[in-house]
């Protein structure tokens, strides 16, 4: 069974961070000839992701948490990337092909092009003429984190951040933030 929900969480992390993702199979013609989007490759688990995904994946998430681009508008992600030079006290400058290659993958993924929930409740705690720049700073975070007293985060040397997505949501990467499934370390399971 932990074999089978692991192949899912795969399947469902690719889906939610890109939508590019076919199920685990390729997708045919109508002759039954096989047929990938452009450029995608095909995982050993015959998970089909996309050259952007691996990308966004090496380049953003070598040194952070890779966030859904459905977590942020796309006005918001825009922003981001052309502030790279400067991101968040950082240089995160790329290539100027990987930065419009990114940057047009984040805003075809944003929360206006999502079916997730949560990307439209984040969209509807954004107010029309804001363009957050961090997850955090949206009502709807805000909403789901705001029982948490900060010493079970900031003042946690593993946590620090309410950033850290995955140091409280074990499944963080495969888009899942079940409140069920929190766990934050040295503390245990939270329940609100």
């Amino acid at each position: 069974m932990s074999r089978i929900r692991k192949i899912l969480g795969t399947l469902l992390f690719f889906s939610c961070l890109s939508g590019t993702l076919l199920l685990g199979v390729q997708a045919t013609t109508g002759n039954g000839a096989e047929k990938s989007p452009a450029g995608a490759k095909t995982t050993l688990k015959g998970v089909i992701v996309t050259e952007e995904d691996l990308l966004y994946e090496k380049e953003c998430g070598s040194c952070h948490f890779p966030y859904q681009p459905w977590w942020l508008p796309e006005r918001s992600w825009e922003k981001l990337m052309s502030g790279l030079q400067n991101h968040f006290g950082e240089s995160a400058e790329l290539t100027p092909a990987t930065q419009q290659q990114l940057t047009g993958w984040l805003r075809n993924h944003a929360a206006e092009h999502s079916t997730i929930g949560r990307a439209r409740g984040m969209l509807r705690s954004i107010k029309a003429d804001a363009t957050p720049l961090r997850i955090t700073e949206s009502g709807y975070f805000r909403r789901k984190h705001h029982e948490l007293p900060r010493q079970v985060w900031q003042e946690n040397p593993a946590v620090r951040s309410l950033a850290r997505c995955d140091a409280c949501h074990p499944r963080a990467e495969l888009g899942s933030f079940n409140e069920h499934e929190v766990k934050i370390p040295g503390v245990g399971r939270w329940d609100d």
